[in-house]
């Protein structure tokens, strides 16, 4: 204010004598004072907004976001949360980016969204900003959940992959190793059903929602059959190899093995019927462990895990979940944005997520790190499934090929049809959207 009030002295006293200096000095004013405009504008920090879950935020806010702040007082990282589901927090960043400016920097995805997002061109290509050994970091399964058509769009920060739950302490009691064939689990299941030491054998998830899509996938890969090629569009689900897998789950049920209600269940639905003693295996997901083993728990420590396996002489695979980072092409921060994935993907954040929180991760050395060991005794065999993981199709209609899909594996299940029409409709409407799709891009 002092120099403001020197100035107007100064102007007072020449202006009239010089014309060039009442110019200068009145352009010195208009400097002086745009600087005290844009001076603090320039110095605000950048505001990164990242949705995600309601369960997640709470996490996210004590380890990601303090220790991304502290190290980048430059940036803010803003999480917005969203509804518990994960497939409304999809339907919020779909009508975001169909608005044509999302309020979205940092997209938090689900594994199964990164074709759809990136085909649409929501999505920044990564792929020139992240070398082969940046990669190799991570689980390989992990990476390729982030690829659409061999270009990279989102970056691993945790893992998830279905798996195969057994009651150990029983299947030792009966003189059994786990089984590595589904025959043999039918076997073993019927075998301790007839001892009364369970009442029922495999439990896996039949409702009609997205869960039971991961759960084929994984009977899909158990029978060497396959869903959708992604490169050459191919469908596989009216093959005989298909047809059997579907065979393969109605026959659990029609043989006692699996419950009736089975084809109504979803993770939680199994969970608590396994966790309450009353089945001897169980198809789900990681978060089952600490669950199953908690204090109280009726099966605590009587627990094994495995990969999912598949029918006699073929391999077994276990559903790819997870999340994953990717930019929005409409960011203002697209620098930032990238700063912040490499940081919240970086070891020493991802480790102390994982420690909080209990999520499994993406880095292949934090499997194995003696401290989320001594915390998470199992971890170590977990990376032995993610390594086996197998996608869901990575197509940019997987969301309309998975409801087809789920559509007539229930009716199949319930016995509204059989497997082969359940089957060859749902291969028939699925060519027909890919079809579709080709059509629009051609």
């Amino acid at each position: 204010m002092k120099l403001l009030f020197f100035l107007k002295r100064i102007l007072t006293k020449y202006w009239l004598r010089s014309r060039l200096f009442y110019r200068l000095t009145l352009l010195i004013l208009f400097v002086i004072s745009a600087a005290l405009v844009i001076v603090p504008v320039l110095s605000q920090p950048v505001t990164l907004r990242l949705l995600m879950t309601a369960p997640d935020v709470p996490p996210w806010n004590r380890v990601m976001v303090k220790a991304f702040e502290a190290q980048n007082p430059g940036i803010r990282l803003q999480i917005v949360e969203g509804p518990n589901a994960t497939n409304l927090i999809e339907d919020l960043y779909t009508s975001a980016f169909l608005l044509g400016d999302s309020p979205y920097d940092l997209i938090n995805m689900d594994v199964i969204w990164t074709p759809k997002f990136a085909a649409a061109g929501w999505l920044v290509d990564l792929t020139d900003e992240f070398s082969q050994e940046e990669l190799s970091v991570f689980s390989a399964p992990d990476v390729e959940g982030g690829k659409y058509q061999d270009r990279l769009y989102r970056l691993p920060i945790r893992s998830d992959a279905g798996m195969l739950y057994y009651r150990r302490d029983l299947l030792e009691q009966a003189g059994y190793q786990p089984p590595k064939t589904f025959e043999e689990l039918v076997k073993i299941s019927k075998d301790l059903q007839e001892k009364g030491l369970v009442r029922w054998g495999y439990l896996w998830q039949g409702r009609q929602y997205e869960g039971a899509a991961a759960m084929f996938v994984e009977v899909l890969k158990g029978f060497g059959a396959f869903w959708v090629n992604p490169d050459t569009l191919e469908v596989g689900l009216d093959q005989p190899a298909a047809i059997q897998a579907v065979k393969f789950l109605q026959s659990t049920i029609q043989e006692g093995i699996s419950p009736p209600g089975v084809t109504t269940y979803m993770e939680e639905d199994t969970r608590r019927i396994f966790q309450s003693g009353e089945a001897a295996f169980l198809r789900s997901w990681p978060y089952v462990w600490p669950l199953a083993n908690a204090e109280g728990s009726p099966i605590q420590g009587k627990v094994g895990i495995m990969p999912m396996i598949g029918a006699e002489g073929n391999t077994g695979g276990s559903c790819l979940g997870g999340w994953g980072l990717g930019i929005s092409k409409t960011t203002k921060h697209p620098k930032e944005a990238l700063k912040a994935i490499r940081f919240l993907t970086s070891q020493a954040p991802q480790k102390e997520f994982v420690l909080e929180a209990g999520y499994v991760p993406s880095r292949k050395s934090l499997f194995t790190d003696p401290v989320i060991v001594a915390k998470y005794s199992y971890y170590p065999q977990f990376f032995q499934v993610v390594q086996k993981a197998v996608l869901r199709p990575p197509i940019a209609q997987y969301a309309q090929a998975s409801d087809i899909l789920q559509r007539y594996l229930s009716a199949a299940l319930t016995n509204q049809m059989t497997a082969e029409q359940a089957m060859q409709n749902a291969a028939r409407e699925t060519r027909l959207l890919l079809e579709a799709g080709r059509t629009r891009r051609g």
